[in-house]
């Protein structure tokens, strides 16, 4: 009876010189967060299919499902199509003003030869006056048929331009019923399922990047002036085996207003009233979750 009584005596004393060393152990505590994204819908319309569950590991860009395009689709065909008309107007201005231009050059020919005879008094000038004002009125044909065809040409570039704006609208839209992930990350929580009808804006599923993980801390004042952003520190979190694994995490925000202390946290002077909040950045290696909780000790 005596040897038991000792033995609890002994075991009771060691917890508490346990625990006192575990008070030194570590300089702040707090909890792991993540950065969440809530991806919502980019369209409207019905979704066809969303392929997550809780928990699945998705890559950035990653496709998981799509919503109805029907109706987008076929206004794209039906732009392509007026297109393609529209393009079939386009004016070919050197086969239309080809004729005009072979009468310049022919009258060009004929008034040489009949400045040459007239140069030998073998032709009048009034020969040589009617071949010039024949050519300057097929020159000023030719300018006014060329000026018009290049407006018309103008004109049907910019419908052609404006249906190509509506093309890339649609194929903007088109784009965005695609439902993918921004980020890799760990789906956290599904809210839509195949078959409802979605509308712009409506939230599908929350996803957080837990390759990178966030203890959220706080320290006191006098602690305060011990640290500094990008400082390294040694993050400590319960391996479920009575054990602290240790990550190694830099200091990553310090906030630059002091509030008081969380009921839920514990700082180095818990008589402190006022505490200041800091993010300090690990690099998980699968064994993090959110809402862990961790230690923080400053080098």
């Amino acid at each position: 009876m005596k040897s038991f009584k000792l033995f609890t005596t002994l075991s009771t004393l060691l917890i508490l010189l346990s625990c006192g060393n575990r008070e030194g152990d570590y300089d702040a505590t707090g909890s792991f967060e993540a950065t969440e994204i809530i991806v919502s819908s980019q369209a409207n319309g019905m979704i066809i299919e969303l392929n997550i569950t809780e928990g699945d590991l998705l890559q950035k860009g990653q496709m998981v499902g799509y919503i109805d395009s029907t109706q987008l689709y076929l206004q794209k065909m039906s732009i392509l199509s007026n297109a393609k008309g529209v393009i079939a107007q386009q004016p070919d201005i050197n086969a239309q003003t080809a004729a005009l231009k072979a009468q310049i050059n022919t009258l060009k020919r004929e008034k040489a030869r009949v400045e040459r005879l007239v140069a030998a008094n073998a032709a009048n000038q009034k020969q040589l006056d009617d071949i010039v004002s024949e050519l300057e009125i097929v020159e000023s044909k030719l300018s006014a048929q060329t000026s018009t065809l290049q407006k018309s040409s103008a004109h049907i570039s910019a419908q052609s331009s404006t249906l190509e704006i509506q093309v890339a609208q649609l194929n903007d839209q088109l784009e965005k019923t695609r439902i993918v992930s921004p980020i890799s990350g760990t789906v956290l929580n599904r809210f839509a399922e195949a078959g409802e009808l979605a509308t712009m804006g409506m939230p599908l599923f929350k996803i957080a990047n837990t390759g990178e993980m966030f203890l959220r801390a706080y320290v006191t004042n006098n602690q305060l002036a011990q640290i500094k952003l990008n400082d390294v520190v040694t993050v400590g979190v319960d391996d479920g085996y009575g054990n602290m694994k240790s990550y190694t995490g830099t200091i990553s925000w310090i906030s630059s207003k002091s509030e008081f202390t969380p009921k839920t946290i514990q700082t180095k002077n818990e008589r402190a009233n006022l505490v200041y909040a800091l993010k300090i950045a690990v690099q998980n290696d699968g064994f993090l979750k959110i809402g862990m909780y961790g230690e923080v000790k400053f080098k």
